[in-house]
């Protein structure tokens, strides 16, 4: 064999040897089986949808107010306090009547207690108070022509005395008469579900901290104000609870039956013009005027205006936004123009 031929054989038998070797780590190293995929079940569950109070600004979920809302003509004469129900209302107006005292259009929507009251007879001026919130009114009566003027707004009459309020209006232990008219809140209102919900009326924040007034407002320690001769009421401001505090014509507190301090989180005021119509003082809500919003401790300067009956209010301020609330509570303060207004 010749050397060449000798080198050949021996790069055979090597590459064969490979071979062998190569084949015989193949058949020994099986093939993995595939890892079974586990099922995957996830627990995120989405939050639920949320929306606002339309009176409060607070926030619900989406279809927990479908209810109307209900406003009462409230009593405010001293022999009427404390008024039932009136720490629950989500809105509160006061207004001038007779005498120089002052009653209040209350409004429950989002927390309706069992009993509210006293009510008493209604105003010329009611049916502009009333007539944006829609749903239902609860009073005692009143003179032909200003029942008249509010059986023409677009909302449900509920009137002591009446056949439709035979069970739902009663005369309580509360105070002596006329200022013991009481209502049964809920049983009025669920029968008259036929009604819708209210529209939103003010702006809102989310938060005290980021309302106009708290932001934007000239730091307030307090708020007076003059109705008339026999209506001086006021308002303090209680950084701890984050609210101000309401106290009736002489200083003093006023109070719910439990003997807790009415509380509002905004106050909001508006000078407007009141004439004198055949002895009753008539607040006239149509138009426009200055108005003054407090919330967290602040108080803005703004503008208000009303276009007709059925518009809710507005407010801007001097640059002509909107004014923003704060989510809570609010108590409207109509003061009138011949009357005062002061802050501390």
């Amino acid at each position: 064999m010749t050397r060449r031929s000798a080198r050949n054989a021996l790069f055979a038998a090597l590459a064969a040897s490979a071979l062998v070797a190569v084949a015989g780590c193949t058949a020994e190293a099986p093939l993995p089986l595939p890892t079974p995929t586990p099922t995957y079940v996830s627990s995120y569950e989405p939050p639920p949808a949320y929306g606002i109070a339309p009176l409060t600004g607070e926030q619900i979920e989406v279809g927990a107010l479908t209810a109307p809302s209900l406003a009462a003509k409230v009593d405010n004469h001293p022999n009427a306090r404390p008024q039932v129900g009136l720490e629950r209302t989500d809105i509160v107006f006061e207004e001038l009547v007779e005498g120089g005292l002052t009653r209040y259009v209350a409004v429950w929507h989002s927390d309706v207690p069992d009993v509210i009251g006293p009510v008493r007879s209604i105003r010329p001026m009611d049916p502009d108070i009333i007539s944006p919130l829609g749903g239902i009114v609860a009073y005692s009566g009143g003179q032909s022509r200003f029942v008249e003027m509010m059986r023409a707004a677009p909302v449900y009459n509920a009137i002591h005395g009446q056949r439709d309020t035979e069970s739902t209006f009663f005369r309580g232990d509360n105070a002596p008469a006329p200022h013991n008219v009481l209502v049964r809140a809920p049983e009025v209102i669920a029968q008259h579900l036929d009604r819708t919900a209210p529209v939103q009326q003010f702006p809102f924040a989310e938060s005290i901290a980021a309302a106009t007034a708290t932001k934007d407002g000239a730091p307030t320690a307090g708020i007076a104000m003059r109705f008339g001769s026999s209506s001086a009421p006021s308002w303090t401001w209680d950084a701890a609870s984050q609210r101000w505090l309401r106290f009736q014509t002489g200083g003093a507190p006023d109070t719910d039956p439990s003997g807790a301090q009415l509380g509002a989180t905004n106050v909001v005021v508006l000078r407007v013009p009141v004439q004198v119509i055949q002895s009753i003082p008539t607040t006239q809500l149509i138009g426009s005027g200055e108005a003054w919003v407090s919330t967290g401790g602040g108080t803005v300067r703004a503008t208000w205006s009303k276009a007709s009956m059925t518009a809710p209010i507005r407010i801007l301020d001097a640059n002509g936004v909107a004014v923003r609330l704060a989510p809570g509570n609010t108590w409207v303060e109509l003061v009138p123009l011949a009357g005062s207004l002061s802050f501390q």
